[in-house]
């Protein structure tokens, strides 16, 4: 199972939130590409990198930490917030992301995104982010009343890549990963799901490694890692299955 250690970025910072309050983030490191290569040193296999203002205002913002962190990875980077449109997609593409995570668009205008995918096979990732079980948009400021199993449906043979689910409740509160929600949304479809909320311990890591087989191919971890509650290597032992 993969590690995608996450580094969300607001005003050029590597931040946090709690929960998706943009006004309860904490900075932990104001040199992200410094972060990115930490991680990588360690023995992550990619970087999970959202763009946090580019969420809320519907457009790239935070490009030049992008671009800086691109420059120091060989590793790939997944990419999402504030990807609104096929052209700002396909510009990041170009630009060096390996795969782009479309949300809002995803659910705005679905059949836009499925056609994305078939033209891009494996580039592009879908992220769910669900308050109930229902999807959140824009920047998780919008909540919506499509259930989160019905949109991931939508997109079953597209060539997506992963469905990224993320329980927004969960997301930042150290308070657990919500291991029951995100495999029975793995066996509702085929498309792997990649884990991603709330994750505070092993035991968490462990838990979704021992329901890989429902679908979920890897976990986004963010506060764990920044918080100390477990290091990378602890972390990539325990989603091969052997001590660190």
């Amino acid at each position: 199972m993969n590690l995608y250690p996450a580094i969300d970025l607001k005003d050029g910072d590597c931040v946090r939130l709690l929960r998706g309050e943009m006004a309860a983030a904490t900075v932990f490191n104001n040199d992200p590409a410094a972060q990115a290569r930490s991680f990588q040193d360690a023995g992550c296999q990619w970087l999970h990198l959202v763009d946090l203002n580019g969420a809320i205002e519907g457009r790239p913002v935070n490009g030049d930490a992008v671009a800086a962190i691109l420059d120091a990875l060989s590793i790939p980077v997944q990419l999402g917030g504030g990807i609104r449109d096929e052209a700002t997609a396909l510009s990041w593409l170009e630009a060096g992301i390996r795969r782009v995570i479309i949300g809002t668009l995803a659910l705005r205008e679905p059949d836009l995104v499925a056609d994305l995918c078939h033209r891009h096979p494996g580039r592009v990732a879908i992220g769910i982010d669900g308050r109930d079980g229902r999807v959140a948009v824009e920047g998780w400021v919008e909540q919506s009343d499509r259930p989160v199993l019905n949109l991931a449906r939508h997109f079953e043979g597209a060539g997506a890549a992963a469905i990224i689910y993320t329980d927004i409740d969960r997301d930042g509160a150290m308070q657990g990963h919500n291991v029951a929600a995100t495999s029975a949304l793995a066996e509702g479809i085929s498309t792997p799901v990649i884990a991603s909320g709330g994750v505070t311990n092993l035991d968490d890591l462990h838990a979704l490694r021992a329901a890989a087989s429902t679908g979920i191919e890897g976990v986004i971890v963010g506060r764990a890692l920044y918080d100390g509650a477990f290091d990378v290597a602890a972390a990539l032992a325990a989603l091969d299955g052997r001590e660190a």
